[in-house]
């Protein structure tokens, strides 16, 4: 049911005074429209109908976006500012999307049925397209990732999208913590210590996974939600380092990459670069590969990766240059680079590396074992969150058709690339759109 004990919304535990916001928002600023200014007393309640969204990242501002048009919008944000998680993954460059369309598209993402319809809807292109009416224009790299044209930063980027949100009249709290909800199931939120039941007619929780929780993204939100009966799956990491027992040998190259490699596990492949660490291996080559390793050790089954260090030379053309060579002269025969050798001689039989009949074989593919994942602390992004099972395809809880859910709360999967950023984008849309299509229907 719906919360309706009150009409008003208290300005004193529910809203930032302008000066406070000001003060309290880091770069970008957050313009605050009058609504939140000091001299007023009450939110009173409007013909328009009230959405609340909680959580400030990329799901929660595009929601908030679509929603200003014909609702009265509340963001609620537990942090200090808003958009934390989304200048972290700009760090070293905003990846914001990829190019990828339809299936190649929807095929990055896990389970591939649940994702195909929000990015039909709001793709790649139309992110595009949203970002260029906000004065953010992309371009697509060699590699199909798009990214904001320089000289923009993602600070800019996020301005950008921030200060459109507020000019369309969104209302924004800061410093709004949600924790938890009330004897009649309203979200409630805590803000300099106030608790406060939020009213509205629709709620969308966009509240994060466990990933970076030195934004505010923890995870904890799981326990209230299971305690209204929203059956939840424990966070995982994903796009993560792998551990590896690594000799002294091997990691004493930690730092160094093994670059134009293709790394598989399972049914997964992919081609890129590896990182040596402390702890085991890292980059782009790997994470995309977490998926089968995670899936392997759930089932109690050896997780392994392959590694090609010559994806670009065939076992025949090794075969050859190692033809006639002597033992000296096979590692530069092979034309592999010192932390790449440590590697193969590591994880190569003693006696077969010596023997080397079969060393060909073994450039093309290292079979090297994984003992764990990364921790979450560590991870780039979660899996986890809400059980699919209770979402509705228009992202609304079954149980409880006025909440959605949009984001990495959502048991679902994804690689770096662009991708992440794209399903946030892609679940805060249809999260919106389902929101518009119910409250026009009561």
């Amino acid at each position: 049911m719906l919360c309706a004990h009150t009409e008003r919304l208290s300005l004193k535990n529910l809203a930032c005074t302008y000066q406070q916001l000001t003060n309290l928002t880091t770069s970008p600023s957050i313009r605050v429209p009058p609504q939140l200014s000091a001299s007023a007393t009450t939110l009173t309640a409007v013909s328009k109908k009230r959405v609340v969204v909680i959580g400030g990242g990329p799901a929660g501002l595009i929601a908030a976006d679509l929603l200003a048009g014909t609702c009265e919008v509340h963001l609620c944000e537990n942090g200090r500012t808003l958009g934390r998680k989304f200048l972290v993954a700009g760090d070293g460059g905003l990846n914001i999307t990829h190019s990828a369309v339809g299936e190649d598209l929807s095929a990055r993402y896990t389970p591939t049925e649940f994702m195909r319809a929000p990015l039909l809807a709001f793709g790649p292109v139309e992110l595009r397209a949203w970002l260029a009416e906000r004065g953010v224009d992309t371009f697509i790299g060699s590699s199909g990732r798009i990214f904001p044209r320089p000289p923009l930063t993602p600070a800019q980027v996020l301005r950008a999208i921030v200060d459109k949100v507020v000019d369309k009249g969104v209302q924004v709290h800061l410093r709004h913590a949600f924790a938890g909800f009330d004897a009649e199931r309203c979200p409630i939120v805590v803000y300099e210590g106030s608790p406060v039941s939020m009213v509205a007619d629709h709620y969308l929780f966009a509240l994060g996974g466990a990933s970076w929780p030195k934004t505010g993204s923890t995870g904890e939100w799981r326990q209230q939600f299971e305690g209204i009966g929203v059956h939840t799956v424990h966070f995982q990491a994903s796009n993560c380092g792998v551990e590896v027992a690594l000799p002294e040998a091997v990691r004493m190259h930690a730092g160094k990459p093994l670059k134009n490699v293709r790394v598989s596990a399972g049914e997964l492949s992919q081609r890129g670069e590896v990182t040596i660490t402390e702890h085991g291996l890292e980059g782009n080559a790997i994470y995309p590969i977490v998926p089968a390793l995670r899936e392997a050790m759930a089932n109690g089954e050896e997780a392994h990766l392959l590694i090609d260090l010559k994806p670009d030379v065939t076992v025949q053309e090794l075969e050859r240059r190692l033809a006639g060579a002597a033992w000296k002269e096979r590692v530069p025969a092979l034309k592999l680079d010192r932390a790449a050798v440590a590697l193969l001689k590591a994880f190569t039989p003693v006696q077969r590396y010596v023997e080397g009949g079969s060393l060909a074989e073994d450039v093309k593919a290292l079979r090297i074992p994984v003992i764990g994942l990364r921790p979450l602390d560590e991870a780039i992004s979660t899996v986890g969150g809400i059980a699919l099972a209770e979402v509705a395809p228009d992202l609304s809880l079954i149980k409880h058709p006025h909440f959605s859910v949009a984001g990495e709360m959502i048991d679902r999967d994804a690689p770096t690339g662009g991708f992440l950023l794209q399903g946030a984008f892609s679940t805060g849309h249809a999260a919106a759109k389902g929101i518009l299509a119910r409250l026009a229907d009561r």
